[in-house]
C-alpha cells in the first residue's frame, strides 16, 4: 500500500512514516529521507533512531513504548538531525490502524516541523483546510461535549458569518427559529448517547434566505471507545422537500378537486398551502368573469376584508391595479414595491394597498387548458420583495395547480348543464341507444331504438334484450359472451363495432351496426348498447362494389389509372391500373423516388419541374413523361391532375394517369409520313413553279431570240432596212417587257397582299396558335405555361399576320430547345399592357439563348445562327409588326435561354384607312 500512496505521501507538506505493531518502522517518505539523508534501508526498523537527537532518544523511545502499549492516538516532541547536521524540533503524530476485529495491523506517522511553531501551525492548518475544503459540502467538527470546534470553507461562504459567530448558533443566528428547539434537543441526545445524528433542518443563507439541509454527525473514538471528535455533514436537500411538499400539497388540492369541493374551499386551501409553503407572504386568487370584463371572485384568507372589497368588481384593464392588469395583457406583472410604484395611480391602488399594510405584489395570470385567462394568482409581502428564480418556479406550479382546480369546478358546473342535454340527446338521438344491466335486462331504450325495433319502451323495459332483438340462431352465443365477460373481464365485443342481424318486434330480420360500451360506475357492470340499421347502406355499398367493379374494368380497357397525392405528407396511393402502367407490386408503397425510377432519364428534370410546381403553386397540372421498363421497353404516360384540399386543410392532388404509348407510337408515325408527303410537296410544288416560270418566260424569251436575229438580217441587208430593223427592235423591247411582267407578277404573288384591319383579341389569338403547335410541344417535350393578362384591351390589326408572328417567335423558341435535355423545357407566352397604350406579347424559352452582340442584327434579312436557318422568319415578323405602328425586340434570360417580345398599339395613327400593304410570307420557325 505504501508503495501505492508514497508520490502522494512525498507531496504531503511533513514527514511520513508507517511503522509495523512492534514499532519497527517499515516505510520512510521521500521527505524523510531528503531531510535527515539517510536511505530507506537505514531507517528501516529501528535505524531511524540515528536522527533522533541524543538528549531526547531515551525520553521518545520511553513515550514511544508507551503509546505502543496503550495503541491509542498520541503525539511526542524531539530533536530530528538535518542532512547538514542541524537539529529542528519536530512533532511525532502517530495514530494506530485497526482492523474489523480491533487489532493493530500497522501504526502511521507525521513529523512536523515545529522549530516555528506559528508558521507550523499555519502549514498543518492549510493542510487540515485543503483536505476540508475540497468536499463538496458543508462539514462541521464539534468537540466531544458537542461544541463547534471547526468548519470547511463552503459553512463560511452559505453562512456569511464568522467560526465565531457560528459558534453561538444555539441562539437562532443560523438555524431556523421553528426548528431550533428540536435540534438542539437531537443534538444534546447524540451528545449524551453518542448516538449517530440524523435530522433535517432548515439553516439561513448569508442573504436571509433558508434552505433544508439533511444533517448526519458520526462520533470517533479512540481505541478505548471515547469520543474524540463529531465530524458533520450537510447535505442540500431543499430542492428535494420543496418537490415534496409541493406534491404533497398538489395531491390534497386535486383530491379536493376530484371529490367535488367547491371552487372556493379549493382557492382557499390553495392560498393557505402557498402561506405555509413560502415565509412572510400573502396569497389571493382572483377569478374573472364570463366575459373576462371584471374580477368578480377572490379567495385570500389571510388578507384583509377591506382590501379584498376593494378589489371585486374592478374593471380588468392596465389601470385598475396589478391584478387587472396581469390578467388584461396576459403576462405577469411585478410591482417589487408598492411605495415608490407609479402605475394604477388613477386608481389609487397603491396607496389602498400600503395602507392595509402591503408593500410587494406579483401578480400572475392562471391560463386554462386553451390559453385563457380565467383569474388571476397573486402573491402579497408586507416588505419590499423581488422574486427569485426558485419563488418564480413555485409561483408557475401554484398558478397551475390552481388552473386544474378553477377548470374543474367550472366542469362540473357544466356537467350538470351536461346531464340536462345528454337526456335530450338521448331522446333526439336519430341511433338506437339501449341500455343493459349485468343480467342482460334492458334498462334503458331510447325513442330511436322503439321506431326502429318496433317496441314501445315500457314494453321491453326489464326484459332480456337477447329475447327482444337477436335472432334466436344467435341468443345463446350471446348469453355465452355477457356470462364470460361477468366471470373473466374477457370479452370480444366492448370497445369494438361490429355488424350483425338484428330482429325486429314483426319477426322481419335486418342489418345492423353495433358497438358496446361498459358505464364506468362501481358495482355490477353495466353496459351501453348503440345500434344502427344499415339496411340502406349495405345497398349503397352493394352498389359501390358493382360501381367499382366497372371502374376497375373501365380502366383496364382504357389503360387509365386513378392517384392521389398529399403534398405535405407525401402519401400517394394508386389505382391497381396505374400499378399496371408502371409494372409494379401494389404491394409496394409509392413513393416520388420509385416513381422516378421508372420514368425516362431524359424526362426526370421535366418530373422534377413538375413536382416543385405542384408542392409550390397547388394549381392543377397536365404533361405527358416516358416510362424506362426494366426490359428497355418505353411507354408514354398523359397525366392530368386537379389540385384541392383535405378535411385537413392540406394539398391534395387527385389525378389521372393514362397510358398512350399506342397513340403516341401512331402520332409518330403519322408526322413522320406528314413529314415525308411535306417534303414531296415541297418538291412537287418547286416542279411546278419551276414550269410556271420557265413557261412564261419562255415564249418571251423565244420572241427576243427570233427579232434580234431578224434585226441583224436586216441590218446586214445592201442597202439596210432601217425601217424593219426598227420595228424589229420594237418587238424586242415588248417581248423584253413581257419577260419583266412574268417576274413582277410572280414577286407580287409571293410577296405582298392586302392586309385588313379589325379588332383582335391577343389572348384568343394567341390561344389559337397554341393549339395549332400542340402536336409538336407534345413530340419535343415542351411544357407550356400561359400568362395571359385578364385586362387586356383588344388591338387594331390584321389577326391573321399578327398569328404568323406569334407563330413564328413561337417556332422559333421550339428550335432553340431541341437540344436541352439537362433541363425542363418551359415555354413561358404572357400577354399584358405596354406604355403609351399599348399591348405587349412575350415568347420566353429555356434554350440555348444567343450573343448579346448580335440583337441589333438578329431581325435583319439572312441573318441566321443556325446551321440550316435561312434568316426569314424574324426579318418577316419584323415587318408585319412595323406595318402596324409597333416594335419587337430580343433579349437574353437571367438564366438559361431567350425573350423575344412585341409591341403594338391599341389604334393606328390613322384607323380609316385599313388597307396597308406589308411584305408577308410563310410562317418560318427556328433561331436566326
Amino acid at each position: 500500500m505504501e508503495k501505492d500512496l508514497s508520490p502522494l505521501l512525498d507531496e504531503l507538506p511533513g514527514l511520513v512514516w508507517t511503522a509495523l505493531p512492534n514499532g519497527h518502522l517499515d516505510f520512510a517518505s521521500l521527505p524523510w529521507c531528503e531531510y535527515s539523508g539517510l536511505g530507506l534501508g537505514e531507517l528501516y526498523g529501528e535505524g531511524w533512531q540515528r536522527a533522533i537527537h541524543p538528549e531526547d532518544l531515551p525520553e521518545l523511545l520511553k513515550r514511544w513504548r508507551s503509546i505502543l502499549s496503550a495503541g491509542e492516538v498520541n503525539a511526542m516532541e524531539a530533536r530530528l538531525r538535518r542532512f547538514d547536521g542541524g537539529y529542528h524540533w519536530f512533532t511525532f503524530r502517530v495514530r494506530p490502524l485497526i482492523d474489523a476485529s480491533g487489532r493493530i495491523v500497522k501504526w502511521l506517522g507525521l513529523n512536523v516541523d515545529i522549530e516555528d511553531r506559528g508558521r507550523s501551525g499555519r502549514a498543518s492548518e492549510g493542510l487540515y483546510r485543503s483536505i476540508t475544503d475540497t468536499i463538496p459540502a458543508m462539514v462541521f467538527f464539534m468537540t466531544p461535549a458537542g461544541e463547534l470546534e471547526s468548519v470547511n470553507q463552503h459553512v463560511l461562504e452559505y453562512a456569511g458569518k464568522t467560526l465565531e459567530e457560528l459558534k453561538d448558533w444555539r441562539s437562532g443566528n443560523f438555524v431556523h427559529a421553528d426548528d431550533l428547539a428540536s435540534v438542539i434537543a437531537a443534538w444534546d441526545r447524540s451528545v449524551t448517547t453518542g448516538e449517530p445524528y440524523d435530522i433535517e433542518q432548515r439553516m439561513r443563507r448569508a442573504d436571509g434566505i433558508y434552505r433544508w439541509f439533511h444533517v448526519r454527525g458520526m462520533p470517533r473514538r479512540d481505541v478505548r471507545g471515547n469520543i474524540v471528535r463529531w465530524y458533520m455533514i450537510e447535505t442540500d436537500i431543499d430542492d428535494r422537500r420543496r418537490a415534496e411538499t409541493l406534491l404533497t400539497g398538489e395531491k390534497h388540492l386535486l383530491e379536493m378537486t376530484a371529490a367535488g369541493s367547491s371552487m372556493s374551499d379549493i382557492l382557499a386551501e390553495l392560498c393557505r398551502f402557498v402561506e405555509a409553503s413560502t415565509d412572510g407572504c400573502y396569497c389571493s386568487v382572483v377569478l374573472l368573469d364570463a366575459d373576462g370584463a371584471r374580477l368578480e371572485q377572490i379567495s385570500a384568507p389571510s388578507l384583509p376584508v377591506g382590501f379584498i372589497n376593494s378589489i371585486i368588481g374592478g374593471p380588468v384593464n392596465i389601470e385598475s391595479g396589478p391584478c387587472a392588469m396581469a390578467a388584461y395583457l396576459n403576462e405577469q406583472v411585478i410591482a417589487p414595491d408598492l411605495a415608490l410604484e407609479t402605475r394604477w395611480a388613477s386608481h389609487a391602488w397603491c396607496p389602498m394597498a400600503v395602507a392595509h399594510g402591503l408593500r410587494a405584489c406579483w401578480s400572475t395570470p392562471i391560463l386554462s387548458t386553451m390559453g385563457k385567462v380565467v383569474g388571476v394568482f397573486a402573491i402579497y409581502y408586507d416588505t419590499p420583495q423581488t422574486p427569485t428564480p426558485e419563488q418564480q418556479q413555485l409561483v408557475a406550479q401554484f398558478s397551475h395547480v390552481a388552473s386544474i382546480a378553477i377548470e374543474r369546478a367550472q366542469s362540473d358546473a357544466k356537467l350538470k348543464q351536461g346531464e340536462a342535454r345528454k337526456a335530450a340527446i338521448l331522446n333526439a338521438a336519430l341511433d338506437c341507444i339501449i341500455t343493459i344491466d349485468h343480467e342482460g335486462r334492458v334498462i334503458e331504450f331510447n325513442p330511436a331504438a322503439e321506431q326502429t325495433f318496433g317496441y314501445p319502451r315500457n314494453m321491453i323495459v326489464g326484459r332480456q334484450l337477447a329475447d327482444a332483438i337477436i335472432p334466436p340462431a344467435m341468443r345463446r352465443k350471446h348469453r355465452q359472451g355477457m356470462a364470460r365477460y361477468i366471470a373473466t373481464g374477457e370479452t370480444r365485443l366492448i370497445g369494438r363495432r361490429v355488424e350483425m342481424t338484428a330482429l325486429r318486434a314483426d319477426g322481419s330480420e335486418f342489418p345492423v351496426e353495433l358497438a358496446i360500451s361498459r358505464i364506468p360506475l362501481e358495482g355490477a357492470p353495466s353496459f351501453t348498447c348503440y345500434l344502427r340499421d344499415i339496411t340502406e347502406r349495405k345497398q349503397s355499398e352493394n352498389e359501390l362494389q358493382r360501381s367499382g367493379a366497372f371502374l376497375t374494368e373501365a380502366q383496364r380497357l382504357s389503360r387509365t389509372g386513378s392517384f392521389s397525392w398529399c403534398v405535405p405528407t407525401g402519401e400517394i396511393i394508386w389505382s391497381e391500373q396505374v400499378y399496371r402502367i408502371f409494372e409494379l407490386d401494389q404491394a409496394i408503397p409509392v413513393t416520388l423516388d420509385l416513381i422516378g425510377a421508372r420514368v425516362h432519364p431524359e424526362d426526370i428534370p421535366l418530373m422534377r419541374d413538375m413536382v416543385a410546381r405542384a408542392e409550390a403553386e397547388a394549381e392543377d397540372f397536365e404533361y405527358e413523361h416516358r416510362l424506362l421498363l426494366p426490359d428497355r421497353s418505353v411507354k408514354y404516360l398523359h397525366l392530368v391532375a386537379h389540385a384541392t384540399r383535405n378535411r385537413t386543410g392540406q394539398i391534395e392532388y387527385i389525378g389521372a394517369v393514362q397510358d398512350v404509348t399506342k397513340r403516341r407510337l401512331s402520332e409518330e408515325a403519322l408526322e413522320e409520313v406528314r413529314s415525308e408527303l411535306a417534303h414531296v410537296v415541297r418538291i412537287a410544288s418547286l416542279g411546278v413553279l419551276t414550269a410556271s416560270i420557265a413557261h412564261e418566260v419562255n415564249q418571251p424569251l423565244s420572241g427576243i431570240l427570233t427579232n434580234a436575229s431578224t434585226c441583224l438580217r436586216m441590218l446586214a441587208a445592201d442597202p439596210p432596212n432601217i425601217d424593219g430593223a426598227r420595228e424589229t427592235a420594237r418587238r424586242t423591247i415588248r417581248d423584253g417587257n413581257r419577260a419583266a411582267d412574268v417576274i413582277v407578277r410572280l414577286r407580287a404573288l409571293f410577296g405582298k397582299r392586302k392586309l385588313t384591319m379589325d379588332p383582335v383579341d391577343l389572348n384568343e389569338a394567341t390561344q389559337e396558335v397554341i393549339a395549332l403547335l400542340t402536336n409538336e410541344l407534345r413530340r419535343d417535350r415542351v411544357n407550356v405555361r400561359t400568362q395571359l393578362s385578364d385586362e387586356l384591351p383588344p388591338v387594331l390589326g390584321d389577326r391573321v399576320q399578327i398569328q404568323q408572328v406569334i407563330l413564328n417567335l413561337a417556332r422559333n423558341a421550339l428550335d432553340a430547345m431541341v437540344d436541352v435535355d439537362t433541363r425542363p423545357r418551359m415555354l413561358v407566352v404572357r400577354t399584358e399592357r405596354d406604355t403609351d397604350d399599348g399591348v405587349r406579347l412575350t415568347v420566353q424559352d429555356a434554350g440555348v439563348g444567343f450573343n448579346s452582340m448580335d440583337a441589333d442584327r438578329m431581325f435583319d434579312a439572312f441573318f441566321t445562327t443556325k446551321e440550316n436557318g435561312m434568316g426569314i422568319g424574324l426579318s418577316v415578323s419584323r415587318s408585319i409588326i412595323e406595318s402596324h405602328h409597333g416594335r419587337i425586340w430580343a433579349q437574353p434570360n437571367d438564366g438559361y435561354g431567350a425573350s423575344f417580345s412585341f409591341s403594338i398599339p391599341r389604334r393606328l395613327e390613322n384607323p380609316d384607312n385599313h388597307e396597308h400593304r406589308i411584305n408577308s410570307g410563310p410562317a418560318v420557325g427556328g433561331r436566326t
